[in-house]
């Protein structure tokens, strides 16, 4: 029997490696298990003929996929479409950009990729959207004595919705001595590379890395004492959830992305923008164990939620149901 065709929409591509490549590839590799699957960067193109259409279509950012949505609603309505909505999709284009709010309506579904994001958008819209948190398998920490420092780990292309200027800013305004700021992540805007360069230059705790594998920057996470993140929006960061299931904890802007992800009740949050809450924030980390033992037991207390097999099980559910009540020739 041919398998069912379900093809993706992923605004970047595996040399992007950013957060839309990683949740396209791993539904990609979740979905395999039961359909046929192909990921592209739009819909239509050569490998989608026209007399032998996908069965379903996935696409991954309301306004950069809204093209493609559009086209596959107009030519395709009766077969089923889902719509994963990022972090500068909620909390910025679906309120100002007129192709984001139309793939809203278009979609069949919506998901979500933490509970918080409910609350920016539009009522009628949360009978049709699920939430489905994100998952990484589980890293075993590194043994602190095998830590010669204190490394705190951003991990996020250089772009202004992740304001690596406070990232930088605090490696000024840390003052304990084993403290190192590693950030990790390609240049996307010259302006900050070029920011990166000069405070690399001028305080010794910073260091910039550039873009690394997804696999290396795991294992750099994974024997870091923190990772800080520093986002002025979020979706559902991935990087969160790659802290978390490496038992690192996280320093993060309370921002309502990162609450859906860690919790209103976390105790690690600093005010988005201020580096010197960041910089104490890391201070107290390394001086107060008691601290860091209660941002480590929080992030645990999380995890469960992230668990692979809880994602795919998500994942698979809504993709069946939603296969399987398209059985009329048109949408009701």
């Amino acid at each position: 029997m041919t398998r069912q065709h379900i093809w993706i929409v992923s605004p970047a591509s595996a040399r992007a490696n950013n957060g839309n490549w990683q949740s396209a590839s791993r539904w990609a590799r979740f979905l395999r298990t039961r359909y046929r699957v192909t990921i592209n960067l739009h819909w239509p193109d050569a490998d989608a003929p026209s007399d032998a259409p996908p069965d379903l279509l996935i696409a991954l950012h309301a306004r950069r996929s809204a093209a493609s949505l559009d086209a596959w609603t107009r030519a395709w309505p009766e077969r089923p479409s889902i719509l994963l909505l990022t972090g500068t999709d909620l909390y910025r284009d679906i309120h100002t950009d007129a192709s984001a709010k139309r793939a809203l309506e278009q979609a069949d579904a919506l998901v979500l990729l933490q509970p918080a994001g409910l609350q920016v958008l539009p009522a009628p819209l949360h009978a049709k959207t699920r939430v489905i948190y994100q998952s990484a398998a589980t890293l075993r920490p590194a043994p602190p004595a095998a830590r010669r420092h204190a490394d705190i780990c951003m991990i996020g292309h250089l772009r202004a919705e992740k304001d690596p200027y406070t990232f930088m800013r605090a490696a000024a305004l840390v003052t304990a001595p084993s403290a190192r700021l590693i950030h990790i992540g390609g240049a996307l805007e010259p302006a900050l590379a070029t920011a990166a360069e000069v405070t690399a230059a001028k305080e010794p705790r910073y260091r910039w890395l550039g873009a690394l594998p997804h696999g290396a920057t795991r294992q750099r996470l994974k024997r870091s004492h923190a990772m800080a993140l520093t986002s002025h929006m979020e979706g559902g960061a991935n990087v969160i959830i790659e802290a978390v299931s490496a038992g690192v904890p996280v320093l993060a802007s309370d921002i309502s992305g990162n609450r859906g992800m860690l919790g209103d009740d976390y105790a690690g949050y600093f005010p988005p923008g201020d580096a010197a809450a960041l910089a104490r924030l890391i201070d107290r980390s390394i001086a107060d164990p008691a601290f860091h033992a209660l941002l480590r037991a929080q992030c645990e207390a999380r995890a469960p939620l992230f668990a692979p097999a809880a994602e795919r099980a998500a994942l698979l559910e809504l993709v069946d149901n939603l296969l399987h009540e398209r059985t009329s020739p048109t949408k009701e």
